[in-house]
């Protein structure tokens, strides 16, 4: 793998091979997405590293006096051998990004392969493509957090670690001396906690940017309008803290800081800055100096940071870990923005490059992150993550059965949930040609209420028994979704024929053991419900457009609204994201529509994730783009679509109306009644496959590419990239 490290001794920054770091217990190993370098931390090193020895030990005099303790124990050749040796030896780089999991170490039940997190430490989460990081600094990246914004998570830490050191409270005003990456960041946060805020930088672009994210007013040090600025907003008693976000070797910060706080104020010094401290001017008011260290309590902490050992929450509240989860989880909810800090992007081939400029000072940036070629590691040759659709391998199983003329196909029910008893069941009851036999259920009153209601010959909660009984010809998987795949693939290996609600599996490993179960059982007789395919309207207004000719456009606006609070859909961590449990149906729509399964896609979400837009790239030049929003209003309609081709367009609204525009107008009927989303049509056609013996539906091989397409949406928000879809060749 490719690492960015420096020489200390002569200054040489490379890109080098190294080889992969092992996973080992109480960690993971993180493939690199984005990578943020630190414009000051790094900077300050890099620069350090290309002056003379004079200029290094100038730069470091608490370096200097160890070697000098060492040459009084040690002697001078032996100290000379021991700091050469140290000197002229590749050090690492950063310490802030945001990868996506590869290997899980021994005791790690936090987090999954296939996880995007965001990882911290200047020995873990380095300019590398892979890195082996404890789990006390690492978090889950909340979805719909891009991987770039999440790769500021260290950084922020360090920010939030200092405004919790000034203990600001609403309405008090605070002083940022420093408006680069970390003064910036402690901008929105002090803002964000009701604490009006100046700002103090040399820079007037800083100070604007600063004023845009938050601030109320921002100037030179030297000005007099930062202070006109605190006397108003302070009504003359000065700010009620300082935070010290600057560099350098000047001691005007700490001066100025003594200058503008209160009476008893607190100085935070986050920075590394100069510290002489004006005696008569500290004491007169009495102002509490405190440090901020690092991104918060276990730092430096080995117990903590490398051996996993946490802090009880009730004795320390924000340790690294949780000031990490917290910032990720601000920038989640849109209250702190870090795309406008985002100066430059660059490709991680191009690191040493990148750091030159700006150490010449030719790139001149608040914040730079370095891109990785794809979180799995696949690309196409050009950077574009790759996402594998599996091959469908139907082992030698016996020939579908036929039902004998005038038997009913017998029906069992995994499941008796809301979806089930109003969009199935009631098209199934007392039904001719079909005998509801069995229902499963894990508590045994909703397994009673469901016989009672449709007429199933049993209620139980023993799904082996249910499995196991031969007379039963196909079962209904309508369960949570973190179950679907494990209980399609038990069906499938008993022999039955299988109709499972959406999605099929929320894993590429679920996805993966479902086939497997294919294989090895030779039944592919699995259904799932996407259901819009068959809805009456639809079908008619796909009719009426005709064939095309040529490259098709397709819009798709789902307008899916809010959940309501208690929600099991709003339990990501076990039941997946709502697009990862829904987004199917859309997905297979679109497919259904355009005559193809998908060969790309780019997905992209607004901050929390609340908004998602997929934009899926299909053969002979046609694409698609799916809006799937929550933050539009209960009183537009659910779902609209547009079809544009050859001259024509096809429109539907909300499975209501439909119509075609083109040479010749058609308008479908206006449903008065309920919205009929293919539902029925769709169990017509299931039942009917599973009394001749015809093939399914839906191919199996269209099943599965539409949900490795849901899936590889998520791989599509964590590289930031468009995903290329393969197909076995």
């Amino acid at each position: 793998m490719k690492q960015v490290v420096q020489n200390y001794r002569s200054g040489e920054l490379a890109l080098l091979d190294v080889p992969v770091p092992g996973c080992k217990p109480g960690g993971v190993l993180v493939r690199s997405a984005y990578s943020l370098i630190s414009t000051g931390t790094e900077l300050m090193k890099v620069s350090e590293a290309g002056m003379s020895m004079l200029g290094k030990a100038r730069s470091r005099p608490d370096q200097v006096a160890k070697v000098m303790q060492s040459v009084a124990t040690q002697g001078v050749p032996a100290t000379y051998r021991k700091v050469m040796g140290k000197l002229d030896s590749y050090t690492p780089l950063g310490y802030s990004l945001c990868g996506v999991v590869e290997q899980v170490g021994a005791g790690i039940d936090e987090v999954k392969v296939g996880d995007l997190v965001a990882c911290a430490g200047n020995e873990h989460a380095l300019h590398a493509e892979l890195n082996w990081v404890p789990k006390n600094l690492c978090a889950p990246v909340p979805d719909g957090l891009a991987p770039r914004h999440a790769a500021f998570g260290t950084v922020g830490s360090i920010a939030l670690q200092g405004v919790r050191r000034g203990e600001p409270q609403l309405g008090d005003v605070a002083l940022v001396i420093g408006l680069g990456l970390i003064g910036q960041l402690v901008v929105q946060l002090l803002a964000a906690s009701g604490v009006r805020v100046v700002g103090v930088d040399p820079d007037p672009v800083r100070c604007e940017l600063a004023e845009r994210l938050g601030a109320a007013a921002c100037g030179d040090p030297a000005s007099a309008s930062v202070e006109s600025a605190v006397a108003e907003l302070t009504g003359g008693h000065g700010v009620d803290q300082v935070y010290l976000a600057a560099g350098g070797a000047d001691n005007q910060p700490v001066e100025l800081a003594a200058r503008l706080s209160r009476d008893r104020g607190r100085v935070v010094d986050i920075g590394k800055c100069r510290l002489d401290l004006p005696w008569n001017a500290y004491y007169e008011k009495e102002l509490d100096v405190r440090f901020s260290r690092s991104y918060g309590p276990g730092r430096y902490d080995p117990e903590y940071e490398i051996e996993g050992r946490d802090y009880p929450i009730g004795y320390v509240r924000w340790t690294e870990r949780r000031n990490l989860a917290c910032f990720l989880d601000l920038l989640a909810r849109g209250r702190v923005d870090v795309e406008p800090l985002v100066s430059h992007i660059a490709d991680f081939g191009d690191a040493v490059e990148t750091y030159q400029r700006l150490k010449d000072g030719e790139l001149k940036a608040v914040a730079v992150l370095f891109r990785y070629p794809g979180p799995t590691g696949a690309t196409d040759g050009t950077g574009t993550p790759e996402v594998a659709v599996p091959e469908v391998r139907r082992g030698g199983g016996a020939p579908a059965p036929v039902r004998p003329a005038g038997t009913p196909v017998r029906l069992g029910f995994i499941g008796a949930g809301n979806y089930a008893t109003s969009m199935l069941l009631p098209h199934l009851a007392r039904r001719d040609g079909v005998e509801l036999a069995t229902v499963v259920t894990t508590t045994a009153l909703s397994g009673v209420n469901a016989r009672r209601k449709f007429g199933f010959a049993e209620a139980t909660t023993d799904l082996d028994a249910v499995l196991g009984d031969p007379s039963i010809d196909a079962l209904f998987v309508v369960t949570r979704h973190s179950s679907h795949a494990e209980l399609t693939r038990r069906a499938l290996l008993a022999g039955k024929a299988v109709f499972v609600e959406k999605p099929l599996a929320l894993t590429e490993d679920e996805l993966a053991g479902v086939l497997a179960a294919v294989e090895e059982s030779g039944n592919d007789r699995l259904q799932v419900g996407f259901n819009r395919r068959f809805a009456p309207l639809l079908r008619e207004a796909r009719e009426r457009f005709g064939p095309r000719t040529g490259p098709a456009s397709v819009r798709y606006l789902v307008n899916a609204g809010r959940l309501e609070h208690g929600s099991w859909y709003l339990r990501q961590d076990t039941e997946g994201s709502r697009f990862a449990g829904e987004g199917g149906h859309f997905i297979d729509t679109v497919s259904w529509l355009l005559g193809a399964d998908p060969l790309t896609l780019y997905a992209v979400a607004t901050p929390g994730g609340e908004d998602l837009q997929v934009v899926l790239g299909y053969p002979g030049g046609s694409t698609a783009t799916i809006s799937y929003v929550t933050t539009g209003s209960t009183g537009f309609p659910k779902e609209t679509l547009d079809l544009i081709a050859d001259g024509a367009v096809l429109r539907l609204d909300d499975f209501v109306r439909a119509s075609v525009h083109g040479r010749k107008r058609w308008t479908g009927p206006r449903l008065s009644q309920a919205r009929d989303k293919g539902q029925r049509a769709e169990l017509d056609a299931f039942l009917r496959a599973v009394r001749t013996g015809g093939p399914m539906p839906v191919p199996l091989e269209s099943l599965v590419a539409t949900t490795a397409a849901t899936l590889a949406v998520r791989t599509g928000l964590a590289s930031g990239a468009p995903v290329t879809l393969t197909r076995a060749r």
